[in-house]
């Protein structure tokens, strides 16, 4: 027994602190009986998240193939695990889609209420009067927003701001469908930072 309490511990001080393991556990809670292949590159995109969450990184890109698990490290797990360390962080997560933006979110939901989430992360509590896929607020007034890319975002602030696949692949050899997502980055989603200087910009995509 002993040892058994031993091994919970570590286990809950490695994801409270190390955000690849972290990653890991997430994808057990939200794909049961489903085997993560673990590739180098998903230590990479950990590690590259860990130094935003440092504040050392405030602009990030990653771009990888589809199926390389990048939205479930940022999207999901990135942004579970950030809302666990600092519950007060504030997060715009932003796709091509509503529907996607959501799903997001909805699995965010799953991750922090799960019991082994609160045993890591006791002191995240959401706010029982927000708490849906599409906008997850906690009781020290952090959360996290799921929008769409163009859609508004007038009063909202952020630490950080996630955009994950701003365009369906089908749209990006479009003018027109490119530059109405730059404009709406550049005039809408840039201008949502809290801070300009420390807050931190995430762009998830592939390269097309």
């Amino acid at each position: 027994m002993t040892l058994h309490l031993e091994t919970r511990d570590i286990l809950r001080t490695h994801y409270a602190t190390s955000l690849t393991p972290y990653v890991q556990r997430a994808f057990a809670e939200l794909r049961p009986g489903v085997q993560l292949h673990y590739g180098h590159h998903i230590r990479a995109v950990c590690d590259a998240l860990e130094r935003v969450e440092r504040g050392d990184t405030t602009r990030l890109m990653i771009l990888m193939p589809p199926r390389h698990l990048k939205s479930h490290c940022v999207s999901v797990a990135f942004t579970a695990w950030l809302l666990g360390r600092d519950p007060s962080r504030r997060l715009i997560a932003a796709s091509y889609g509503a529907d996607l933006a959501e799903s997001f979110g909805g699995d965010v939901r799953r991750l922090i209420e799960a019991e082994w989430h609160r045993a890591v992360f006791p002191s995240l509590q959401l706010d029982k009067r927000k708490a849906n896929a599409q906008e997850l607020r906690t009781t020290r007034n952090g959360g996290r927003l799921a929008t769409s890319v163009g859609g508004p975002l007038t009063g909202k602030g952020c630490n950080v701001l996630i955009v994950d696949d701003p365009l369906k692949a089908e749209d990006a050899h479009s003018a027109t469908k490119r530059d109405a997502v730059w404009d709406w980055f550049t005039g809408t989603a840039m201008t949502r930072l809290d801070d300009q200087k420390k807050g931190a910009i995430i762009l998830v995509a592939q390269r097309l």
